[in-house]
């Protein structure tokens, strides 16, 4: 999923830029400037008539930099599932028929090349998010999060940009609905399959 993600950011991204061709210069950010990015996905699975899944998720955000350097912004996170498999580590794991996810994030950004092309930055945000779970009944859940990481843009026109960004270290807290417990996380995350891909458009 994640390859066809990437194939189909860089067909958009290589189409916008041949459509922005008469656009002067290489891209980069500056103080002032305003973007908006987002990611999708979608995925389905189907084997005759005993399994069919499908999947779908959406993160828009919007960032202002306040200096040279820095952005500051909002993200949203929808997504949703059904017959999917969820895994809330020690809690154990499972199918559901329905799965629904809504959160946001207020995130945090240095910029260390803004101005040019190609730049990388580190990131810091809060969020929290509100899921719901069906299977013969509802159950709801709530979760809290500071995370912090690194991403990278590249410019492929002065308007758009392709952006990867990975979440390496954070606390995140989970709780069910009349649960008197939460499932409290701290670490540093190592796995580099869990990249965010998306395409911004600055203005």
């Amino acid at each position: 999923m994640k390859k066809v993600l990437l194939s189909a950011l860089a067909v958009f991204a290589f189409t916008f830029a041949n459509a922005q061709e008469e656009e002067k210069g290489n891209g980069g950010f500056s103080k002032g400037d305003v973007f908006v990015s987002g990611s999708f996905g979608f995925g389905s699975e189907k084997f005759g008539d005993f399994y069919d899944a499908s999947s779908f998720n959406f993160s828009p955000a919007v960032g202002y930099f306040v200096s040279e350097n820095i952005a500051i912004g909002a993200m949203l996170k929808i997504s949703s599932a059904e017959n999917v498999e969820v895994d809330l580590g020690p809690l154990g794991s499972g199918f559901v028929e329905k799965f629904s996810s809504f959160g946001a994030d207020i995130f945090g950004r240095y910029y260390f090349t803004p101005a040019d092309k190609f730049s990388v930055f580190a990131q810091a945000a809060v969020g929290f998010g509100s899921d719901k779970y069906e299977d013969g009944g509802e159950i709801k859940a709530t979760s809290f999060g500071i995370n912090a990481g690194l991403g990278l843009s590249y410019f492929v026109s002065s308007k758009f940009a392709i952006e990867a960004s990975w979440a390496g270290l954070g606390y995140n807290s989970y709780k069910f609905e009349d649960a008197d417990d939460s499932l409290n996380s701290f670490g540093v995350n190592g796995n580099l399959s869990n990249i965010n891909l998306g395409l911004v458009y600055k203005f």
